[in-house]
């Protein structure tokens, strides 16, 4: 981790991002006060194998559809609240 200032890092925003894509994480100062990181955004995949899936669905927690109804009824409101064209938005 390196350091540097605001100012450092307007002069050399480009370099300090080359920097940051090989990797290297920064910490701004205002005034002698760290006020930011500047970091590589963590890289996330776009593909995940199917196994992988599987097993992270095998062990998810099973769903109460009923509950879950009840829950959101509770926290929303029941669904008698649809208006007579079947909106549930328009409730003037």
């Amino acid at each position: 981790m390196k350091t540097i200032t605001q100012r450092e890092l307007a002069a050399r925003s480009k370099a300090v991002l080359d920097d940051v894509e090989a990797g290297e994480t920064y910490h701004v100062t205002r005034n002698g006060t760290e006020i930011a990181e500047v970091r590589p955004l963590s890289s996330r995949r776009r593909f995940v194998p199917v196994e992988e899936l599987q097993r992270k669905w095998r062990h998810a927690p099973q769903v109460n559809a009923a509950r879950l109804r009840a829950e959101a009824n509770e926290f929303f409101g029941s669904e008698d609240r649809i208006d007579e064209d079947g909106n549930p938005w328009d409730r003037a």
